[in-house]
C-alpha cells in the first residue's frame, strides 16, 4: 500500500475533481451515499467542474474540499466541507440554529478502505472546521449505509436524533451525525 497526504484541492485540478466524483458515483453504495447520479454528474459541462474546484480550493470562503493523494499522484479519497451559517435553512429545509460545518461527498477508493484514510480525511475536515469557527460539525448518512456509519462513529461522530426523510413516500431516511466543538479546556 502506498502512502498518501491529505491536502486541499487546487482550482486548476478541476478535471481530477470531476474524475474522482464520477468514480464515487459508480460505487455500489452510491445510491445510498450521494444525492446525485452518475448520469447527471457526467452530463455537467466542464465549466461546472471548474467552478466547483475553484470554489472549494484554498482561499475560498465557506467551502473546502480535501483529497487524499497517493505518492503516485492518484487521488484515493475525498471529503468536502460546507459551512452553514446560523439563521439559514439547510438543504433538507431544516433551520440552521448555529454556525456549523456540514461534511459531504465522503469517498475513498475501494482499494484504500480499511487503512485509516477515511479517518484522515475526516480529521482534516474537522480541523479546518474548528479553525473556521464553527460550533459543531455534522454529516448526513443513509440509514442503510452501515459502513459509513461505522467510519463516522470511529471518528467521534454520534447520532443527533435528527432524521431526514428521503423523497415522498420512499419510507427511507438519513440520520444526522454530529461532532460537537471541544471545550476550550480540552484543546
Amino acid at each position: 500500500m502506498y502512502t498518501y497526504v491529505v491536502r486541499v484541492v487546487r482550482a486548476e485540478e478541476w478535471a481530477l475533481v470531476k474524475d474522482l466524483r464520477l468514480l464515487a458515483l459508480r460505487d455500489p453504495v452510491a445510491p445510498l451515499a450521494f444525492l446525485e447520479t452518475y448520469e447527471a454528474a457526467a452530463a455537467r459541462p466542464d465549466s461546472f467542474w471548474q467552478e466547483r474546484a475553484a470554489g472549494a480550493a484554498e482561499g475560498s470562503a465557506g467551502v473546502r474540499q480535501f483529497v487524499a493523494e497517493a505518492e503516485d499522484g492518484q487521488w484515493a479519497g475525498t471529503v468536502t466541507v460546507l459551512v452553514e451559517e446560523a439563521g439559514t435553512v439547510d438543504w433538507a429545509g431544516f433551520p440552521v440554529e448555529r454556525r456549523q460545518a456540514h461534511l459531504v461527498g465522503v469517498y475513498v477508493r475501494d482499494e484504500w478502505r480499511g487503512g485509516g484514510m477515511t479517518r484522515a480525511l475526516l480529521d482534516a475536515a474537522v480541523e479546518w472546521s474548528w479553525k473556521s469557527g464553527v460550533e459543531r460539525v455534522r454529516l448526513i448518512v443513509h440509514e442503510k449505509n452501515a459502513r459509513a456509519q461505522g467510519a463516522y462513529r470511529k471518528a467521534g461522530f454520534i447520532p443527533s436524533g435528527r432524521t431526514v426523510p428521503l423523497g415522498q413516500g420512499a419510507g427511507e431516511a438519513e440520520y444526522e451525525f454530529v461532532l460537537e466543538r471541544p471545550e476550550a479546556s480540552d484543546r
